[in-house]
């Protein structure tokens, strides 16, 4: 079968390559790729593996072989997916466990959106428990993570502040957000949730702003900065206030059936996806480009021929 594999002698980093099929264990269904769509967590993986690796995390397409133990959907039906590696694929082996079905009401570009930065919305929201009524404050919020983040609080109850461009404002509003303001010190706080996923001085603003007793959820750094962290930022104002940090491949099982809960909010009406970029898997360099130079709001998406 083919597959976009890590290859040091060209710019990229990738080439489509014919590699072994996988073998799928007891508990794994073999998924026919139909989409798959890019983080920015794999820019970096892109730089760091070795020759030969498959990238890839968000699955969607149709089960060809279920699972041998029984357990999961059945050969041809729609999934989605979210696995560690090897995606970017013709097929791959995914534990049933990570597999949720694709409803008819939603298409395969659009669910491709979901695995990672769905997930990753979810989960680092749930640090913060019942939002109803609370104030959240969203650092990065025009990224896909942030636009998911923003729609899911708001369905909990949550006032929502987000900080983004001005550009993105209309739009955020319009997802949900009461507040949308181009820096952390001009939010109306404190906030008994901040999730930050900007690192630096947005970071150390955000220590300024979190409620006694809230939580910081940290799950990125685009700025690429460090912060200076001391006990005295905490006192007088945020006592027993906590930084938790996350990553989505440490945050515990049950991805598919949070995956299964997206699915259904999109299915509703109730949590749009923005697919800003659709191209073939073969058109790959493309949309990496247009991923690192920041030039889009939204997720980037690979079509692959069945």
């Amino acid at each position: 079968m083919l597959a976009l594999t890590i290859s040091s002698d060209n710019a990229v980093r990738l080439k489509l390559a014919e590699v072994d099929e996988p073998q799928p264990c007891a508990n794994e269904a073999l998924v026919a790729v139909r989409a798959t769509s890019l983080n920015r967590g794999e820019l970096r993986l892109l730089t760091i593996r070795a020759d030969g690796w498959i990238p890839g995390q968000d699955i969607v397409g149709i089960v060809e072989r279920a699972a041998a133990d029984g357990s999961g959907p059945a050969q041809g039906a729609r999934v989605v997916a979210l696995v560690d590696e090897a995606g970017w694929a013709e097929r791959v082996a995914v534990p049933t466990a990570r597999l949720a079905v694709l409803p008819d009401e939603v298409g395969f570009v659009s669910a491709a959106t979901l695995p990672v930065a769905g997930t990753t919305a979810m989960r680092t929201l749930r640090h913060g428990g019942d939002l109803a009524g609370q104030k959240v404050l969203i650092t990065g919020a025009s990224g896909a993570v942030g636009r998911f983040q923003i729609q899911i609080a708001r369905e909990q109850g949550a006032l929502v502040t987000a900080v983004a461009a001005a550009r993105h404002a209309g739009d955020l509003r319009d997802l949900g957000a009461e507040q949308v303001v181009e820096a952390i010190e001009l939010a109306e706080g404190p906030f008994s949730l901040i999730t930050e996923s900007v690192g630096g001085e947005s970071l150390a603003r955000a220590i300024e702003h979190v409620a006694p007793g809230g939580t910081i959820v940290m799950f990125g750094s685009s700025s690429g900065e460090l912060t200076p962290i001391g006990f005295r930022q905490f006192v007088p104002g945020h006592e027993g206030a906590r930084l938790q940090t996350f990553a989505y491949y440490t945050s515990g099982s049950g991805i598919g059936a949070d995956i299964a809960a997206l699915l259904a909010l999109v299915a509703a009406g109730r949590l749009e996806t923005r697919v800003a970029l659709t191209v073939p898997w073969t058109d790959i360099a493309q949309a990496l480009d247009s991923l690192r130079q920041r030039s889009f709001s939204g997720k980037a998406v690979l079509t692959v021929a069945g």
